[in-house]
């Protein structure tokens, strides 16, 4: 409190307790005002029994019943708790028009938290800031024979009131048992007063903390500085009436202005379930343990990604799902460790050429621009959770699409421009994306960078938290390009479900591939890009339709709880209306907002979309999905040729597992030994040098040799074991 606060002793008073209501003294007996019940402890169940036994022979006792219930019980020493009747210490609150007039000043993170504050101030009592605890703040005020009491403002004033006790006092800290020493001389009536044994509520002590800790006594200057605060974070439920309310009460009386320029109020921490955590329930995971078995960084990304405003169910199956991105993460880099070993490839003193970029390389840089951009604007708002859901979706889009279509521009010679250009378009995006993550993922992206930079550029900087932030080039984020890309990638993801719908492997190739988009543009670009979607689904080739319906048949039916309920003595007249009208007209009005306009026997009536069930089905001899404006549909069916292609590639699989399982190099060339014939060996030798390329075999011996791993397994009812061995021969 500040210097001098005598004169706010107004608004400071106890509430006293209904004292002859108030039996039991601080270690739960009954005090002397109780004649025979004095001494006993009020949890004793004898002291129970004694009770009774007195109502009982004074003739007051009408019925004795056990109620089971539990009291509340310390949680260090595990002693049984029972409630008093005490008085306590209160600020009176009348002037709450003070704080309300800071909240609006403060920049809410959720919005919705300034109303809940205002919703606190409106309906807030006076501010207990008392605690019957030996530890704490010690309430710096005293009280007289006469009941009046005093606050004592600062250490200086204490001194120059103390009448007693302040040798003692003097060099210690401002806690009991030394505060407590001490007594003073009321400055007016002259009163010896002794300080109450209250200690203050511990948000009364952390809503000072912005004042007592940068000198605001003593050095008003420095406190200016720093003050307001730029940041205050904590979990939003009870810190309204805590914390929150505590700083702004402080800040309102001694400044009239806002403690803090932005607060993020969070939700809680709750186990898998939803359950709080507790030792007690043995559901509690304690952080060291948490460290060791799920890492200090799978954690972070866990918190970081969090929505604030939902509560993060906290365990190690959740941690396993965030761990399978790390990986993604760590195997984007890995992939282009790997590559640019063996190639000798260094990003130093290079630079990317616009005119050597593909589409796909423009079109992941202007997703990392676009990144950037997420990442400066959300750490600047304070909401990293944000700017983690717009990583995991550019981690997708560069794992899962940019490296994997590149796979074969790093199988190339050397020395091949477009090589290099796919090396150092990968390496800036690496680079860049862990520089952005590097707040919330330290180790990982320390890790990575160590690898990545500090390993091939002589005059990086020795730590990634070292270096700059990435700025966002506006010049390089192509909008057009990526929802051209986007849309395309679209097409592929669609036609994958529409293949997993049809039960149709992707191994197995199909003859034709259709899809319908409005965007003339965007179609264009599709059509442009076939080669890309016709290997990615394995299908032969691809066309445009002008019309869904050649995709995709609705089927439409009445909504009959809802027209039972609104039209039920004409629900018999309305489905027959429906049934006789055509379906693509009643789905292209729906889709316009339009309603369906029926003339009924007795009157006219509009229908909206509530009427109606839409179900979609594929149009007959394709699988089909319509997503986001934009429909596909596969050809189901299969000839002979196409069954033997399918055969090949599943044989490309198993050697492709059989060189996993063997631990081969990515660039080892092997020889295969086993004989392959029926149906499979037919196949075989109409797709030989696609299989040879596509699994790097340089030899098939047809000899049952062993070699330095084997393999049995089937394909299509055919038994094969092949064995594979490397053959030490680089392809040139």
């Amino acid at each position: 409190m500040a210097p001098g606060c005598g004169d706010i002793d107004h608004k400071i008073g106890k509430k006293l307790g209904l004292v002859n209501l108030a039996p039991l003294d601080d270690e739960s007996k009954f005090i002397d005002k109780y004649g025979w019940l004095e001494g006993k402890t009020a949890t004793d169940p004898e002291t129970t029994e004694s009770i009774i036994a007195d109502l009982k022979d004074r003739g007051f006792l009408v019925h004795v019943e056990d109620y089971p219930h539990v009291y509340p019980h310390c949680w260090r020493s595990g002693d049984e708790l029972v409630f008093r009747l005490v008085e306590e210490w209160y600020i009176n609150m009348d002037w709450r028009g003070k704080i309300k007039k800071v909240v609006d000043d403060i920049n809410w993170i959720p919005e919705w938290g300034q109303d809940r504050e205002h919703e606190w101030l409106d309906n807030m009592g006076d501010w207990m800031i008392s605690k019957k605890r030996f530890w704490g703040l010690a309430l710096p005020i005293w009280t007289f024979e006469d009941d009046s009491f005093y606050v004592v403002g600062s250490k200086e004033e204490l001194k120059e009131l103390a009448v007693e006790g302040w040798d003692e006092f003097e060099g210690n800290s401002p806690h009991r048992p030394w505060i407590d020493k001490v007594k003073i001389k009321h400055p007016e009536s002259g009163l010896i007063g002794q300080r109450i044994v209250d200690v203050g509520n511990p948000w009364l002590d952390a809503g000072i903390v912005p004042f007592s800790t940068m000198g605001y006594t003593t050095d008003k200057d420095y406190w200016k500085e720093w003050f307001p605060g730029d940041f205050v974070t904590e979990c939003f439920p009870g810190q309204f009436r805590n914390w929150f309310y505590s700083l702004l009460a402080m800040s309102a009386e001694l400044e009239e202005t806002a403690p803090f320029k932005t607060l993020l109020g969070h939700a809680l921490v709750k186990d898998e379930t939803g359950r709080d955590m507790h030792k007690s329930w043995g559901n509690a995971i304690w952080f060291d343990d948490a460290a060791e078995k799920m890492g200090v960084d799978v954690m972070r990304w866990m918190y970081a990604s969090q929505n604030i405003e939902h509560n993060l169910l906290f365990g190690y199956g959740h941690a396993d799902e965030v761990r399978k991105k790390l990986i993604q993460l760590w195997n984007s880099y890995s992939f282009y460790a790997t590559y640019a070993s063996v190639d000798g490839f260094s990003p130093e003193g290079r630079k990317l050429n616009d005119n050597d970029l593909t589409n796909l390389d423009k079109w992941i840089l202007s997703k990392m621009h676009k990144l950037i951009k997420d990442a400066t604007e959300n750490y600047n708002a304070f909401r990293v959770d944000k700017f983690m859901r717009s990583f995991e979706r550019f981690l997708d889009d560069l794992s899962n699409w940019y490296i994997r279509r590149n796979r074969r521009r790093f199988w190339k010679a050397e020395d091949d421009a477009d090589k290099l250009t796919a090396y150092q378009t990968l390496y800036e995006v690496l680079f860049t994306t862990i520089r952005l993550l590097a707040p919330c993922l330290p180790f990982v992206s320390e890790e990575i960078y160590q690898n990545l930079v500090r390993s091939s550029i002589g005059d990086a900087p020795e730590s990634i938290h070292l270096c700059d932030f990435p700025i966002a080039d506006e010049a390089s984020i192509d909008e057009t390009l990526i929802n051209q890309v986007d849309a395309l990638r679209k097409v592929v993801e669609q036609s994958r479900s529409a293949r997993n719908k049809a039960n149709l492997k992707i191994r197995q190739p199909l003859a034709k591939l259709c899809f319908a988009v409005e965007d003339d543009d965007v179609a264009a670009f599709i059509e442009a890009n076939s080669k890309v979607i016709l290997d990615e689904l394995n299908v032969k080739t691809l066309a445009r339709v002008m019309d869904i319906s050649e995709l995709i048949q609705y089927e439409v039916k009445p909504n009959l709880p809802f027209l039972g309920e609104h039209y039920g003595k004409q629900m018999k007249e309305i489905r027959t209306a429906i049934a006789e009208m055509d379906v693509n007209n009643i789905i292209q009005t729906l889709n316009s907002g339009n309603g369906i306009k029926f003339e009924l026997t007795r009157e006219s009536i509009e229908l909206n979309k509530d009427a109606f069930l839409i179900n979609t089905k594929s149009a007959e001899g394709f699988t089909s999905e319509m997503d986001g404006g934009i429909t596909v549909g596969l050809t189901t069916k299969l000839t002979e040729e196409l069954l033997r292609e399918g055969m090949v590639r599943d044989l490309i699989r198993h050697v492709q597992i059989m060189r996993k399982n063997a631990n081969f190099a990515v660039e080892d060339r092997i020889k295969i030994n086993g004989l392959i014939d029926g149906p499979l060996g037919d196949a075989l030798e109409d797709y030989k040098e696609f299989f040879c390329n596509e699994t790097l075999t340089i030899e098939m011996t047809g000899k049952s040799n062993k070699g330095e791993y084997e393999s049995t397994f089937e394909i299509q009812d055919q038994s094969l074991t092949l064995s594979i061995e490397r053959t030490h021969t680089k392809k040139g």
